[in-house]
């Protein structure tokens, strides 16, 4: 049961002081594609202690399932694991943990589909308000991943609607208020999202948020998506079309750049205009070397904790 209580306690760790920590730290804003990685191998790390855990409490609450699991397995390694004779507890552990994979499944279930309700409900409304011409009238060029719709509107907006039709739009108030470099830089950043699959993350961060409001990490792991999507999706702009393009792109629409945005991210804004004209410098190569096999090792560690007793029989 050492590895079964183990991977709790780490879960438990990993669920409640390591989200904190990481949500104070300044270095995410000058990497956030690797802040990124950080946060989604935590909640992979806290996940697979789950999975983990109902996998050994299943195989100590139902003998039948442990000649299973262990199946195969040399001799001594099941009983290194010292599951027998716990039926009790591993009937309490499992069911708890299955009703919390049954919940997260559920919930991601359930976002899924309100977000692609939400964004068949867009496009049908862009393609009323801008349908598409026929193909034949189409010029014959390679079109673009993603084409571009301009809406009539006076608020300058530019926005992106992701999925397998992925649309680019801009009203023609953009048009009008930005100069050509400063509508590429915004185009480019709506770009980045749709090319990163930013819409997958988020839907994942707020189904188990949502799923679980209670848990800290899942709660962080959703607000700090919300932010370093915005955050890379601005650094890919930078970088193809300048810092301070983009920064004027941002400050010439007020905020109404990224009207995909929800309300808390568009206050973020301020913020991000500032972040993009002080221009801090990337973390060293060996820093961000060291963050990113910190955060590899977290699930590692789940799974070497849960294969501990079987391995130390063999060595």
């Amino acid at each position: 049961m050492t590895a079964l209580l183990s991977l709790l306690l780490l879960g438990l760790l990993l669920a409640t002081v390591a989200p904190s920590r990481l949500a104070r730290a300044r270095w995410p804003e000058r990497e956030p594609v690797l802040a990124l990685l950080v946060w989604q191998m935590l909640v992979v790390a806290v996940l697979l202690c789950c999975v983990l855990s109902l996998l050994l409490a299943s195989a100590a609450a139902l003998p039948a399932w442990r000649d299973v699991v262990f199946s195969g397995a040399p001799d001594g390694v099941a009983q290194a694991y010292g599951l027998a004779g716990r039926e009790g507890w591993g009937r309490l552990s499992a069911a708890v943990l299955a009703a919390g994979g049954l919940w997260t499944a559920l919930s991601l279930a359930r976002e899924i589909r309100s977000a692609r309700a939400e964004r068949d409900h867009r496009h049908a409304q862009l393609v009323r308000r801008a349908p598409e011409l026929p193909a034949s009238l189409l010029p014959r060029r390679r079109a673009a991943k993603e084409p571009l719709v301009v809406l009539e509107n006076v608020r300058p907006q530019a926005w992106s609607l992701p999925g397998p039709q992925a649309r680019l739009v801009v009203t023609t108030g953009a048009l009008q208020q930005l100069s050509d470099r400063e509508l590429a830089a915004v185009l480019s950043h709506e770009r980045g999202h749709v090319r990163a699959r930013h819409h997958w993350l988020a839907q994942c961060a707020q189904a188990l948020a949502t799923g679980f409001p209670g848990v800290e990490v899942f709660s962080a792991f959703r607000d700090q998506v919300a932010v370093l999507v915005e955050l890379a999706a601005d650094d890919r702009a930078a970088r193809r079309h300048g810092r301070v393009t983009t920064a004027l792109a941002l400050a010439e629409l007020n905020s109404e750049v990224f009207a995909s945005c929800p309300p808390r991210q568009l206050a973020q804004s301020p913020a991000r205009v500032d972040r993009l004209l002080l221009g801090e410098p990337r973390l060293s190569r060996r820093a961000r070397l060291a963050w990113t096999l910190a955060a590899l090792a977290a699930p590692v560690t789940a799974a070497l904790i849960a294969a501990a007793p079987g391995l130390s029989t063999l060595f």
